[in-house]
């Protein structure tokens, strides 16, 4: 059935209307959306220049920012280049510090000091003192079980009570030298205080240790003690087997009064023992070279140090080397210092030269 729009003849059927308006809006549909995509199409292009520009306004940015960084940089450097301090040497850092003048001077005393040492000079010297020194200090070295040979010593060549102090107002002092025992205190130590008590005659070195092996080492102990008890143009070292005639020695000290630098004795030097077990076996027997052979020095029987030489042993007794015997280590300790060696047979006490001052007993 078709229906009529409109009145009269001029009706339209309303399915050709209906149509017609179909294919009127597809028409539109179209054109609609190609206008969207024509307005957003040109849209892009915009935002993407403005983006652009953005980005070279950014870059540019920093790229300005980096050039007077570098500028800036590169004018500190040049300015630190031009203040880099120099590098002063030692001596240049001394100078500044003014430390040159106060190195000299203490290079200079230090020189005094060794020619003062070497002269035997030290804390408490005694010869600064006023009063005429004593001619000679004789030290007889002992032990604990050498009571009996003591004695026989003061009923011959060394006199005793009321005669020793004469002795002693010619200028002559004569002890028995000996340590304390490795046990401090014992038996040993009371028997020698007790009959020093009777006697006074010992000169007993506290600090060492009374032993066959510590020979050597008494050396130190006693010139030490010595010098700094008594002030004497010699002194004096005899071994407990030695018989003295002490007049012939004092003519002997007598005619060397105010000498220095005086190393008098026996003169020897021999073999050095290098086999373990043998009698005077020396343990440090590489230090004398491949002749194997001991330097000149005076037989440890009896020597004779100036005043000098002794306070010498005292000033540097801390740092002198001991050997195995007592005669070869202060003969080494004569080697580095400015003395004269005198070899005089008078004091070879196993010799047979009538004239000599001391015998083996």
């Amino acid at each position: 059935m078709d229906i009529g729009v409109g009145g009269g003849g001029g009706r339209l059927p309303i399915r050709e209307t209906l149509a017609s308006a179909l294919r009127k809006e597809r028409r539109s549909k179209p054109h609609s959306k190609s206008s969207g995509s024509g307005s957003s199409s040109s849209t892009v292009p915009l935002v993407m220049g403005f983006l652009s520009c953005l980005a070279w306004l950014y870059v540019a940015g920093r790229l300005w920012q980096d050039s007077q960084n570098r500028i800036l940089l590169t004018s500190l450097l040049e300015k630190n280049l031009n203040n880099v301090p120099k590098v002063l040497t030692t001596d240049e850092k001394l100078r500044s510090l003014g430390c040159n003048d106060i190195a000299r001077r203490i290079v200079e005393a230090e020189m005094d000091l060794t020619l003062a040492k070497s002269q035997g000079y030290l804390r408490g010297n005694a010869s600064a003192s006023s009063g005429k020194k004593l001619l000679a200090v004789i030290g007889v070295y002992t032990g604990f079980g050498s009571h009996l040979k003591r004695n026989v010593f003061r009923g011959s060549w060394m006199p005793t009570g009321d005669a020793l102090k004469k002795l002693e107002e010619r200028g002559v002092i004569i002890r028995f030298v000996i340590g304390r025992s490795a046990n401090r205190g014992d038996s040993l130590d009371r028997n020698i205080d007790e009959e020093n008590r009777r006697t006074k005659d010992f000169l007993i070195l506290e600090s060492h240790e009374e032993a066959t092996e510590e020979v050597p080492r008494k050396a130190k102990f006693f010139f030490s003690a010595a010098v700094e008890m008594w002030d004497a143009e010699f002194y004096v070292k005899v071994d407990d087997n030695i018989n003295l005639q002490i007049d012939a020695l004092i003519e002997i000290l007598e005619s060397r009064r105010g000498s220095q630098g005086l190393y008098m004795g026996c003169m020897k030097s021999g073999s050095v023992i290098t086999e373990e077990g043998k009698q005077w076996y020396e343990p440090e027997w590489w230090k004398f070279g491949d002749s194997k052979t001991y330097f000149r020095h005076a037989s440890g029987s009896l020597f004779i140090l100036s005043n000098n030489l002794a306070r010498y042993i005292n000033t540097n007794s801390a740092s002198l080397a001991t050997y195995a015997h007592d005669d070869t280590t202060v003969g080494s300790w004569m080697m580095g210092v400015d003395s004269t060696h005198v070899d005089d047979d008078r004091l070879c006490c196993s010799s047979s030269r009538q004239e000599k001052v001391c015998s083996v007993v």
